[in-house]
């Protein structure tokens, strides 16, 4: 039996499951595992309340324009706990649409503008017959680590105020094919359009969202031993 126990909201996980959130999830409990850590997941749909006080890691995915603009209507109904959970430094991993969405809008593939929760300051314009797809490679400057994925996304996404890029592009598109930047790091959410999904190819990203929720949950707990693990590279 685990000693330590991590309670993981898959927001909206029923309904924004396209791009591999399941896969990430499995990612997370192989990398708990090892950490002497086990993982109960709970999906938060529409007409669901989510207390922030409940969980100690969360998941936001992405889907298609239309399971986005329906949703989209539920959101506001989350939002304080969002922020809560957030501006308490818990782990929240977004991807794809679950990134846009905590952003101030995004404008689908039909030119509608979807509103987003806010939380975050950037936003995401859609280009014209175009969409960004291909293996990419980033750098996250404050560590050092490389981190490889694949993207496709039509949106266009710039960063705000507060926000640093999860990395520099290395080759491929990135946020927006413009500025070199993928992927958001705002307190401790992790957004990023990389698919694939991004926790089996990028272990220490996944090492670092559960250690975070270790720490937090467990303050007086002494994880030298987890700090500890290897992960080796999957790419």
């Amino acid at each position: 039996m685990a000693k330590y126990h991590l309670n993981l909201a898959h927001l909206y996980g029923n309904l924004l499951n396209t791009y591999s959130d399941v896969g990430n999830i499995i990612a997370l409990r192989y990398y708990a595992k090892q950490m002497d850590t086990d993982i109960q997941v709970k999906v938060i749909s529409i007409g669901q309340e989510f207390d922030p006080a409940k969980f100690d890691i969360a998941l936001f995915g992405g889907g298609q324009d239309y399971e986005q603009f329906v949703i989209s209507k539920d959101l506001p109904n989350k939002h304080d706990g969002i922020k809560k959970f957030i501006d308490d430094q818990k782990p929240l991993l977004a991807i794809c649409g679950g990134y846009q969405l905590l952003g101030k809008y995004y404008v689908g593939a039909d030119g509608e503008k979807i509103p987003g929760l806010s939380i975050l300051p950037h936003y995401t314009l859609s280009q014209d017959h175009n969409r960004f797809i291909g293996n990419i490679t980033i750098k996250n400057e404050q560590t050092g680590d490389e981190y490889h994925g694949f993207e496709n996304h039509n949106g266009m996404t710039f960063l705000g105020k507060g926000e640093r890029p999860l990395g520099k592009v290395i080759s491929g598109h990135g946020n927006n094919g413009q500025d070199h930047t993928e992927g958001a790091i705002y307190k401790e959410v992790y957004c990023s359009y990389f698919h694939g999904p991004i926790l089996t190819r990028n272990g220490e990203i996944a090492k670092h969202l559960l250690l975070t929720a270790l720490h937090n949950k467990y303050p007086d707990e002494d994880f030298s031993q987890q700090e500890k693990l290897i992960i080796n590279p999957t790419f």
